[in-house]
């Protein structure tokens, strides 16, 4: 239902004892807020505008915007909207972002007042924007492509070896991190062995459609979802399909959140609608792609209707799985196991742990203190499992716990965001949409300031 506005509010008598010049200034302002529909219809509009010039200003010259662009920058990689002229410096594209985000609150704050076309419009042509944009703000996707290649080209497993371990291929100028094994899981893994014929420019571009369309799939099932639990199905979307983490980060970087994300999501949706087999595979699934997508399993047993059947196909995905991954990559897995371990001892220096180490004069991130930030997370997390057994929404609890997680990992980027977003989007709590959203704002901050 649309938000009951008394447009009565903005008549100003030009009688009174103000200045006919202040009343006159005022009444715009007034006008403007008591429409929020006109309001929030400007902002979509602006934040669909603001997406494509970034994507044009970004693919128009190299940057840092484009990780590596500075020293390769090919006109496949710049994608299709290089050399239509939009030249802008950094600074301008920096300033599209925060526009993006400013635009953004303003559609959540008249999303009751929007109708569900509009936001939906938005939402595909926002994705469209990231899809033509170049890879933005992280060069990950190269490195899904390097760990591709190295298993189907050059017979190496990727949870062995590092892209350096093939110093011709032609994908290393696109790599940062060349001697780092895969973190990915193995159904991740398995996926990008299929891009691998389509070449460089053909993989690149094949994950960015696939990260925009998984994505668009990811908000068509957080509109079910809502329908199921009565909330706001708009609302939802916008918080989700509209963020900023999502559309310049994740899909316009053609990160593999956007993959994990729908499994999740589908995973919840045949959850709420009983179908907890269906349910239990979708989420293992998830948690097989990235491990990360693993701290929804326990939350999503105890909220099930039906705990045994739920845990049986838990248990029987996880085995299929295995089988899977023992049969593609055998003895090799265990260094599966040995990146996730690798990747929790790099630091990001803005993440908290590190803040507070080096406030506290312990140089980056001293030992004592990630210990003390992981027994908060095992805290947190014990604290939220026992809030789900006593009746709590687990799914809310999950996104609290998630958002503990990104507090108290030393590892932390800018699209982990979506991990307590994705959750979040579906909640009755304001308190908890706010706090996701202001560490939403928080993530991308790291990134661009």
């Amino acid at each position: 239902m649309g938000r009951s506005v008394d447009y009565s509010a903005v008549v100003v008598s030009t009688s009174g004892s103000q200045p006919l010049s202040t009343a006159a200034y005022r009444l715009p302002l007034r006008r403007v807020i008591a429409r929020p529909a006109e309001l929030g219809t400007v902002a979509l509009a602006a934040l669909v505008g603001c997406a494509f010039v970034l994507a044009a200003g970004a693919a128009s010259r190299p940057s840092d915007f484009v990780p590596l662009s500075n020293e390769h920058f090919p006109s496949w990689m710049a994608g299709p909207l290089h050399g239509i002229g939009f030249v802008m410096p950094e600074g301008v594209l920096t300033a599209l972002v925060v526009a993006i985000c400013l635009c953004y609150a303003v559609i959540l704050w008249c999303a009751a007042a929007l109708g569900s076309r509009r936001v939906w419009c938005a939402i595909v042509l926002g994705h469209l924007a990231a899809l033509l944009a170049p890879p933005l703000l992280s060069s990950d996707v190269f490195g899904y492509i390097a760990f591709a290649r190295l298993g189907v080209l050059h017979d190496l497993s990727p949870y062995v070896y590092g892209a350096s371990a093939a110093p011709h291929d032609a994908i290393l100028p696109y790599i940062f991190w060349r001697n780092v094994t895969t973190p990915y899981g193995p159904l991740f893994t398995l996926l990008t062995y299929a891009i691998v014929p389509l070449g460089i420019a053909g993989g690149l571009w094949a994950l960015k459609l696939l990260a925009a369309l998984l994505s668009l799939a990811t908000v068509a099932l957080v509109w079910q979802v809502a329908k199921r639990l009565g909330r706001s199905p708009t609302l939802a979307v916008a918080i989700y399909g509209l963020n900023p983490l999502v559309l310049v980060f994740a899909v316009a970087g053609a990160q593999n959140d956007t993959l994990v994300g729908m499994f999740v999501i589908a995973g919840v949706l045949w959850l709420v609608t009983s179908r907890e087999r269906a349910g239990a595979v979708a989420l293992v699934f998830a948690a097989a792609l990235k491990a990360s997508a693993g701290l929804v399993l326990p939350f999503a047993l105890i909220g099930a209707a039906r705990r045994r059947r739920t845990a049986v196909a838990m248990l029987a995905a996880l085995a299929v799985v295995a089988i899977v991954a023992v049969a593609a990559f055998g003895t090799d897995l265990h260094g599966f196991l040995h990146a996730l371990l690798g990747e929790q001892r790099e630091v990001s220096p803005r993440s908290l742990p590190s803040r507070v180490s080096r406030l506290l004069g312990l140089g980056r991130l001293a030992e004592v203190v990630r210990v003390a930030f992981l027994t908060l997370f095992a805290l947190a997390l014990l604290a939220g499992l026992g809030r789900a057994w006593r009746g709590s929404w687990w799914l809310d609890c999950y996104a609290w716990v998630t958002l503990a997680l990104l507090a108290c990992t030393g590892w932390l980027l800018p699209w982990y965001g979506i991990w307590a977003l994705l959750p979040a989007s579906l909640s009755q709590s304001r308190r908890l949409q706010t706090v996701t959203l202001l560490a939403c704002v928080y993530l991308l901050a790291i990134k661009i300031a």
